[in-house]
C-alpha cells in the first residue's frame, strides 16, 4: 500500500515503529534502441536493505542486504561493507562486492549475546579502526537485521564521536525497538575509548559523493 503523507509525517512514523516501513527508491531508467538513447517513462524500484540507515555522511547500517537490495547499494557507491556476524559470506554477495570493487571486512559476533566483554571490545575496536579510516568511505555496517551487532558498533561510534549517553542509547533502541537488550546498552555504555582520539561529530570532510537519493528518502543522523 502507499501513502500520501507529507515528509514531516513520514519521518514520524518512521521513528516511531521503523520496522513498519520499507523504502523503495524510484529513479528513471534510460533504454537503449537502434544505437541511440531513449528514455522511457518506466523506473527502476530500488530497495534498501532492512533496517537501513544513514549513520553519518559516508557511514551506513541495515540488516543483511540479499540480492533484493544490489540495486540500492548501488547508487551508494560503496568502498566498503562491515561484516559483524561469523557465518560465510554468500557466494552471491561476494560476486556483486568483486563487480562493484567494494572491500569485505568481516568481524565475527556471535548474535545471541555479547559473547564476552574483551572478545566483543576487541573486536568492535577492529570495526572502529576501519570505520575512522574515511579511505574506507563510503562504507555499509550490517550483520543479520541491522540492531544488535550493529547498534552496538554504532553505539561505540557515538561515544567517540562524545554523544551524550542518553542520546546513543535512543538510537540504539529506535533501532532495536521491543528486542532492545540491556546487556548490549550496558556494553555500549561501558565500552573502554582510551586510546582512540575524539573524533569530529560528523565526517562531513570524508570523501565526498552524490547521495542526493539516500538523503530525500532516510532520516539524517541528528545530533545531541
Amino acid at each position: 500500500m502507499t501513502l500520501d503523507i507529507s515528509n514531516g509525517e513520514f519521518l514520524r512514523m518512521a521513528k516511531e515503529a521503523p520496522e513498519s516501513f520499507t523504502i523503495c527508491i524510484l529513479q528513471p531508467r534510460i533504454t537503449v534502441e537502434n544505437g541511440g538513447g531513449k528514455e522511457t517513462g518506466g523506473e527502476e524500484m530500488l530497495m534498501p536493505p532492512l533496517n537501513f540507515g544513514m549513520v553519518d555522511y559516508g557511514i551506513f547500517r541495515s540488516g543483511f542486504p540479499d540480492s533484493a537490495s544490489f540495486g540500492f547499494l548501488k547508487t551508494l557507491r560503496l568502498r566498503s561493507i562491515i561484516c559483524l556476524f561469523p557465518d560465510e559470506y554468500p557466494e552471491a554477495n561476494l560476486e556483486f562486492l568483486k563487480a562493484n570493487g567494494i572491500r569485505l571486512y568481516q568481524f565475527g559476533i556471535d548474535g545471541s549475546k555479547v559473547p564476552s566483554t574483551n572478545v566483543a571490545e576487541d573486536t568492535i575496536r577492529e570495526a572502529l579502526k576501519v570505520i575512522l579510516d574515511v579511505g574506507n568511505h563510503p562504507l555499509l555496517i550490517h550483520c543479520k537485521r541491522g540492531k544488535h551487532r550493529t547498534g552496538c558498533l554504532v553505539g561505540c561510534l557515538r561515544r567517540l564521536q562524545r554523544w551524550c549517553l542518553s542520546s546513543i542509547l535512543d538510537e540504539y533502541q529506535s533501532f532495536a525497538a521491543a528486542k532492545a537488550r540491556d546487556s548490549d546498552q550496558s556494553f555500549i555504555a561501558m565500552f573502554d575509548i582510551s586510546g582512540f582520539k575524539s573524533q569530529p561529530v560528523s565526517f562531513s570532510s570524508s570523501l565526498k559523493y552524490s547521495i542526493d537519493k539516500v538523503q530525500d528518502a532516510v532520516p539524517s543522523p541528528g545530533y545531541p
